[in-house]
């Protein structure tokens, strides 16, 4: 259930304890170029200049809070890439957060929406993914659910390669620049990504010089029964934390431990930032209060171009101006999908995709990454260039972390954590 650049983010990506909020789930507009590719040969035909796209996500289940504003970030990539004469549609894919229901609705958006590219961020793409192979299918997303992103050749992930029985220092740098000396972490058992993640929390905490401190990848899947990874973690001093689940489940952690009076220097989450977290307010802003979330790209409280241009996009499809996850995922999707089809050549085969998005080995997410990397690089395992932005909820805004834009780290040689 992971949901980063490896190592960060809870695969199962709850992005906040609020409702679904993703949107009509019904084409943009009606299919144009690009839309009647013959099956189950997996080639596209017309102009790289018109597509459709499928969207495969949460859009209900478990899952479902973490894509609310999924929709709103593709729409925003869309509006961009249409400044440069590509005209996309697109419909969308409810994983229902269910291995079995992504299959039949990648079998909807392949067979009868007859799309030509996927741009998938579920927590159970897993499921789909072999279907999608076999079908030839591109598709660029967010690797948050499983190795297929790894080992499939048709599927590239916005945040690269991720190997997540490697391990990088960037979150034992964060740790101690944090000022915790004993790490704990927590993740999901049904997740391979979660699980990993957690494994390598405390190998890079070890790595930096810190101290492993309880760690439990078998947890299970959603649940908030936290009182005994509290009680475990108080009695292992732990005082710092990183949960690779979703947010229900870590909030409900932190809670616990501030119920049994252990001092926390650092609770680190991998999801939750941004507006679907605002939103929620209440009870839940109040839990948050003092948590440090980690972030791909650059956050917007950087103010840098890349961020102001990524917020002007997102105004003029929903006046959205607090973006999470889910809306990042789905803008730089599209910034990816178009660079790739810059290096394509004649007709806009699924072939001819893959081979262009292939060909994209320097790329820096529109300028919302400090330095362009490459994205098909496998040592990639925390990120983009094995780095992250941090930020801290301070009352009910986000504040920058000092030093932390980005905290970057590197592979540790002879280190991995069992698949």
């Amino acid at each position: 259930m992971l949901r980063t650049p490896a190592r960060l983010l809870a695969g199962v990506a709850v992005v906040a304890m609020v409702a679904v909020a993703c949107g009509s789930s019904k084409p943009a507009s009606p299919p144009t170029g690009g839309s009647n590719r013959p099956n189950p040969s997996g080639a596209a035909s017309g102009s790289t200049k018109a597509l459709k796209i499928g969207l495969l996500t949460d859009v209900t289940g478990l899952a479902a809070s973490g894509a609310a504003h999924i929709e709103d970030g593709l729409k925003a990539g869309i509006a961009v890439a249409a400044k440069d004469g590509y005209s996309f549609t697109y419909a969308v894919g409810d994983s229902q957060t269910s291995p079995t229901a992504v299959l039949d609705a990648a079998k909807r958006l392949v067979q009868q929406e007859h799309v030509d590219v996927v741009v998938g961020s579920s927590a159970v793409l897993f499921g789909a993914a072999p279907y999608l192979s076999q079908q030839n299918i591109p598709v660029v997303g967010f690797a948050e659910d499983g190795p297929e992103w790894l080992t499939s050749k048709n599927m590239f992930s916005v945040s690269g390669l991720t190997d997540t029985t490697k391990v990088a220092t960037t979150y034992g740098n964060i740790m101690k620049d944090l000022g915790a000396t004993r790490v704990g972490a927590l993740g999901y058992a049904i997740s391979p990504t979660s699980a990993e993640s957690a494994k390598a929390i405390g190998v890079s905490a070890e790595a930096v010089g810190l101290k492993s401190g309880y760690i439990n990848s078998k947890f299970a899947f959603g649940s908030t029964d936290v009182q005994p990874v509290a009680l475990a973690m108080k009695q292992d001093s732990v005082d710092g934390v990183v949960p690779e689940t979703d947010p229900n489940t870590s909030f409900a952690l932190l809670t616990a431990l501030r119920n049994l009076g252990v001092e926390i220097k650092a609770f680190v989450m991998g999801i939750g930032y941004g507006g679907d977290l605002l939103e929620a307010g209440g009870a839940t802003i109040k839990a948050a209060d003092g948590v440090y979330f980690s972030n791909i790209f650059q956050p917007i409280e950087m103010n840098t171009p890349a961020t102001q241009a990524f917020l002007a996009a997102l105004k003029g499809v929903n006046g959205t101006q607090a973006p999470g996850l889910a809306a990042y995922t789905g803008y730089v999707s599209i910034l990816y999908l178009v660079e790739g089809l810059k290096h394509v050549t004649g007709e806009a085969t699924a072939t001819n995709i893959i081979a262009g998005l292939n060909q994209v080995t320097s790329w820096d997410a529109g300028g919302l990454l400090d330095k362009p990397f490459n994205p098909r690089d496998p040592q990639n395992v925390a990120g983009p260039n094995n780095c992250l932005y941090f930020v801290k909820l301070t009352g009910e805004k986000f504040d920058l972390v000092p030093n932390a834009d980005p905290v970057c780290g590197t592979v540790v040689a002879g280190k991995t954590v069992s698949p």
